[in-house]
């Protein structure tokens, strides 16, 4: 019986029945056909029921059969696609009514589906969830509610079992990044195109000159050395050149409280961790070793840099289990850490937060040593929020005094990259959203300036 519902239809059926009954006291000639109207109603309910519970077809798992598709595990912050398969095995099209129960941290009551299954075969809903914090996420059963053609009763049918599937830091936003990659279309993602100065420190090979060859590049000793045989006396060579490889690149995520602050639903801990799977993805893809280094108020996970297979799906799995602190960073901690763990020169890529010039300066010390030893790029986040609000025109005085405030923080995050510039440490103020972009532009600005 608890699988046994009443649709709105034969309530409907039935307040029209007991509206009539009560006019009948009034006219008694009416009394006879609504008993008739009553039988019938009690007749088709019966009928829809023995539908409905009837025996299935012969070798059929059931009268309908449902199975909710994803993947072994969800992208944090991305749109990941969920299937829903229904299966009709009764001999007549179905209307029906899904139900899934998603995680409770989604906070969503809408994921309800409305479909007409015809019989023999199978309809498919997709439907998209994006999660906002890494942890394990408890998915519950499938319900279905199938409706025959009559439509007085509902038959309630559940599949599955609970089925726990954890968030990690979204590797569809780093799969995606790697095929536009491949592809030579990072553009499309706001990676620009980066000129090239001059030539990088590696020499690869010697071959034949083709037009379009920097002149610059001729190898005339080569060349003249190729001209004693005949049939090279007139080929030039030239010399080319590939990328540096097997530099260090290491992100250093500050996991402090001041990385707490949500945007969109995603923290900026998350932003970061984000941008840094697909940054450190584009490294091995240039040939680059790879390393993570967490810190807060104490020194955190470090993850050496490298090459190896395997070594991308470490870095996810220490990503994963990242969480906030809610105390101060110790920068100092850091740079103790840096300088006894990590010797070789490296590019450092901080992931941090300022809010005020002076939160900057106490940190600046122990930034201006890390720059002595590696190229330094302290990234960290603009109020995106803040600035929509300046952006809207004020309509009253207090609206007015509100903004000048807001422009004096939006401005001092300004003067925070202008006084590590002058230090000689690189800066990027970005909009969280734009972070991953943002910081892969400038790891390939350095690549091809050859600051590192």
């Amino acid at each position: 019986m608890k699988s046994f519902f009443l649709t709105s239809r034969f309530f409907l059926v039935l307040g029209l029945l007991v509206a009539g009954l009560v006019v009948a006291f009034l006219v008694p000639s009416l009394l006879v056909p609504l008993q008739v109207v009553l039988g019938l109603l009690v007749l088709l309910t019966a009928l829809d029921a023995g539908l409905l519970y009837g025996p299935s077809r012969a070798g059929s798992p059931g009268p309908l059969f449902g199975r909710r598709v994803l993947g072994d595990k969800l992208a944090n912050g991305s749109d990941n696609d969920v299937a829903i398969y229904l299966e009709n095995y009764y001999r007549f099209a179905v209307r029906t009514t899904t139900i899934d129960e998603i995680p409770h941290q989604f906070q969503r009551r809408d994921v309800r589906f409305r479909a007409v299954v015809e019989s023999g075969k199978t309809h498919v809903i997709h439907y998209q969830l994006r999660p906002v914090k890494r942890g394990e996420y408890v998915f519950g059963l499938l319900n279905v509610f199938a409706t025959s053609p009559v439509g007085l009763v509902r038959r309630r049918f559940q599949f599955g079992q609970e089925q726990m599937v954890p968030v990690y830091p979204s590797f569809l936003q780093m799969r995606h990044y790697e095929l536009l990659a491949i592809h030579n279309r990072l553009t499309d993602v706001g990676v620009k195109r980066i000129r090239r100065v001059g030539h990088s420190q590696e020499f690869e090979q010697i071959r034949p000159y083709v037009p379009g060859d920097d002149p610059r590049a001729l190898n005339w000793k080569a060349t003249a050395r190729r001209a004693t045989t005949p049939e090279a006396a007139d080929a030039l060579v030239v010399n080319h050149y590939q990328d540096e490889r097997a530099q260090q690149v290491y992100c250093l995520i500050d996991k402090g409280r001041v990385m707490r602050m949500p945007f969109e639903g995603l923290s900026l801990l998350d932003y970061a961790i984000n941008a840094t799977l697909v940054v450190s993805n584009i490294a091995l893809l240039k040939h680059d070793k790879a390393g993570l280094l967490t810190f807060a108020e104490k020194p955190g996970r470090l993850v050496p840099a490298e090459r190896r297979p395997g070594h991308l799906g470490k870095l996810l799995e220490v990503l994963y289990k990242q969480r906030t602190k809610y105390l101060e960073t110790d920068f100092q901690a850091l740079y103790t850490q840096i300088r006894t763990q990590v010797r070789q020169r490296s590019l450092l890529i901080i992931f941090t937060n300022f809010e005020t010039l002076s939160a900057m300066q106490r940190q600046l010390p122990y930034l201006r040593r890390l720059a002595k030893s590696h190229l330094l790029l302290v990234v960290f986040f603009e109020n995106t929020e803040l600035r929509e609000y300046l952006e809207t025109p004020a309509a009253t005085t207090e609206d007015v005094y509100n903004q000048t405030i807001a422009e004096k923080f939006a401005q001092e995050k300004r003067q925070i990259v202008l006084e590590l510039n002058r230090y000689g440490i690189h800066a990027l103020l970005t909009p969280p959203q734009q972070l991953t972009a943002n910081t892969i532009n400038r790891y390939l600005e350095f690549k091809a300036r050859g600051l590192l």
